[in-house]
């Protein structure tokens, strides 16, 4: 596999020369939050840990909830399952929701685009569950969907009973959990077209005009901020999961529990400071770089490109010298065709000296076939050929 040529600035402090490339909040770490019972900051592309308090413990997300919500909307997106012209009629159920709402009359159409508005910007309740019908045809089977996705992400601190977040028995989640289902979330880089928005408007110019208002204060205030959702029940308080980017860093910082707004707000500002005052990353892939050809003789295309999921990124301290970058790309054992598009194929890991710092999935770019039974046989005639 190909070197990476990737060369930091000298070091400024000699402490730091042989120090471990690890970033996770040690007990003598700073105490960024204050206010909320748990909390995480995390960089996007690494997922390395930068701050963590009680991230582990089981709380109620409140509309957090709604980022697993728009994962599976904007896979149905993706995948072509869902368009954002498309229209949607409001079920009597759907527009039976209470909480933040965006006030759906039985049988009102919107737009894929709009609901997606409603749910992203004002978080509404009615939004959220008009959406779910369509992809899945009920809640019921939709809450499924989202609860398989969490075991695909690998969490096992995460239950969902809704898609909106609204009080409910056994329906619970994680600061950890959040962060990772936002990093997930994030692949999806449309979204922050959504949660970025301060303010905007739905039914324009008609007699129920209704103005958007961003939730997330932050979108407004914080330069970089451009989402993700805030939460708020009387058993879960004020939650937050937010990401912010600057320069080539995005960072994802959670807050659950907090008192007030705007003790919410101040956890995560604080948490986001210290992420750009003290980390920076190097961009090497951007998400869906190709960086290998996956060639197969019994495929119908026997080339295809192998893209990178995800961006990829070192982090590193600022003023901290990381040496003789290196990449590796294995494969899985066992490849069978079909090979599905999107399908994860192997790793690719970024190591300094041996050491990891960070390892992503490759996908294949295209859905890969197997050839017919004439193509290999004109193939495997024309290697006789060659070899004559």
């Amino acid at each position: 596999m190909k070197k990476i040529g990737v060369w930091f600035i000298l070091m400024t402090m000699i402490t730091t020369m042989f120090a471990p490339v690890s970033y996770a909040k040690e007990e003598s770490g700073p105490e960024l939050v204050e206010s909320a019972k748990s909390a995480i900051l995390l960089e996007r592309d690494t997922g390395e840990i930068l701050y963590e308090k009680n991230s582990g413990e089981s709380l109620p997300p409140a509309s957090m909830t709604k980022i697993m919500t728009m994962i599976l909307i904007m896979e149905a997106l993706d995948e072509g399952k869902l368009k954002l012209n498309e229209k949607v009629r409001a079920s009597e159920y759907a527009a039976s929701m209470g909480g933040s709402q965006i006030f759906l009359e039985p049988g009102e159409e919107m737009t894929v685009e709009e609901l997606l508005k409603g749910v992203a910007v004002a978080s509404g309740n009615d939004a959220s569950v008009a959406l779910a019908e369509r992809i899945a045809g009920s809640e019921a089977v939709f809450v499924k969907q989202m609860n398989q996705k969490v075991k695909e992400l690998g969490l096992t601190n995460t239950k969902f009973q809704n898609t909106t977040g609204l009080p409910a028995n056994d329906h619970y989640s994680t600061a950890h959990d959040m962060a990772v289902m936002a990093k997930e979330l994030l692949k999806h880089e449309q979204i922050t077209k959504y949660t970025s928005i301060y303010e905007d408007y739905l039914r324009k110019g008609t007699d129920n005009e209704f103005w958007l208002v961003n939730t997330n204060k932050l979108v407004k205030f914080y330069t970089g901020v451009d989402g993700l959702k805030t939460g708020f029940t009387r058993e879960a308080m004020y939650c937050l999961t937010a990401t912010a980017k600057k320069d080539d860093m995005r960072v994802i910082a959670v807050v659950m529990g907090a008192e007030s707004p705007k003790d919410r707000n101040a956890d995560i500002s604080a948490m986001l400071d210290y992420a750009f005052n003290h980390y920076e990353t190097e961009s090497l892939y951007e998400r869906h770089q190709p960086v290998d050809t996956l060639k197969n003789i019994r495929a119908a295309k026997t080339k295809v490109d192998v893209v990178t999921s995800e961006s990829v990124s070192v982090l590193k301290k600022k003023g901290q010298t990381i040496e003789n970058v290196d990449e590796k790309l294995v494969y899985n054992k066992n490849l069978t065709l079909p090979i599905q598009k999107g399908e994860i194929v192997g790793t690719l890991t970024i190591t300094s000296n041996g050491k990891p710092l960070s390892k992503t999935n490759v996908v294949v770019n295209e859905t890969v076939e197997e050839a017919g039974v004439w193509t290999l046989f004109k193939r495997s005639m024309s290697e006789l050929v060659k070899q004559r």
